[in-house]
């Protein structure tokens, strides 16, 4: 089934091809500049940190619902054991299998492709068994730090928890930034909080995936009109799911991956950082999110870190 035509008009209104050149391989992140960083320091009043990450541990959030998305299997290779010799100094070492994307974590631009292209134009076939991500993989990301926004579009509602079938419009995204006194703009990194993820939490990882709210397919122009560098929320699906639009899946993966070249993050706990941003009133801070550099990964697991 091809892609309906309101994709496609979707699709040419936020395309970032060529924009950085025929060569760019990180998209919107080149609106990170030296600038936008110092910016971004200057927003730290306090110190106060907020860690956003989920702990990585075996009874994770994965269900099985996606094949080969496995929660982290952790395994110990050696414990207090003596390298040297007796009475030597002695280590523990651990192994880890996981999937790339089972816990908190930034898609790389060759997480999604359509049409047979990835970002830039380039073939979805130079993504291989054997040379992974040859283009555009996690590994090209060379920073993500820049000033955070939180739109809390929950909390602008009134509510602690968006309903399973909330499609998160521009107009909510318009409404949480005037609720938080906050102008978005370039290279800003955009969380979205849905309060999706307290399911998960709380243990219900099956209501966590489905239904759930998120990004509609209308947001991509939102955030291509206001050059947001990246976005995150606390969703398993990033978007809406099942989709707003009959049968198209992952419209906004592609969207935002493939046509803007914006890194998507997903399952990142918002929760003490929506309770800080209201108890400072300010919803603005300088965020560290740096990938683990995989070479060739679609995906990377990442521990980000707000600072008020």
């Amino acid at each position: 089934m091809s892609l309906p035509a309101e994709f496609h008009e979707i699709a040419k209104r936020v395309n970032n091809w060529g924009r950085w050149g025929e060569d760019d391989e990180i998209g919107t992140l080149n609106l990170i500049t030296d600038e936008t960083v110092r910016a971004a320091a200057a927003t730290v009043r306090t110190g106060r940190r907020v860690p956003l990450a989920l702990p990585l541990h075996q009874d994770g959030i994965q269900t099985g619902l996606i094949p080969g998305r496995v929660n982290p299997l952790h395994a110990m290779v050696q414990i207090n054991q003596e390298l040297f010799g007796p009475g030597t100094v002695a280590t523990s070492d651990d192994v880890v299998t996981m999937g790339l994307q089972a816990a908190t974590h930034w898609d790389a631009l060759t997480h999604a492709s359509h049409s047979g292209r990835i970002y830039n134009g380039r073939p979805a076939d130079t993504v291989t068994a054997h040379t992974r991500a040859r283009f555009s993989g996690i590994d090209k990301v060379p920073y993500v730090v820049s000033r955070g926004v939180l739109l809390d579009v929950a909390r602008a509602k009134g509510l602690d928890r968006l309903p399973g079938d909330h499609a998160v419009t521009p107009e909510d995204l318009e409404e949480a930034a005037d609720f938080g006194g906050v102008a978005v703009g370039a290279g800003d990194i955009v969380l979205v909080r849905t309060g999706q993820i307290q399911l998960a939490l709380g243990g219900d990882k099956h209501g966590y995936g489905y239904p759930s709210p998120g990004l509609s397919v209308r947001t991509p122009e939102w955030f291509h009109a206001h050059d947001v560098a990246a976005v995150a929320n606390d969703t398993l699906t990033f978007e809406i799911f099942p989709p707003e639009i009959e049968d198209l899946w992952l419209a906004v993966h592609a969207l935002d991956l493939v046509e803007m070249g914006m890194l998507q993050g997903q399952n990142w706990n918002l929760e003490s950082l929506s309770t800080a941003c209201a108890q400072e009133r300010r919803y603005a801070f300088l965020l560290s999110a740096m990938p683990e550099p995989f070479v060739g990964g679609t995906g990377t697991p990442v521990a980000p870190v707000a600072v008020l």
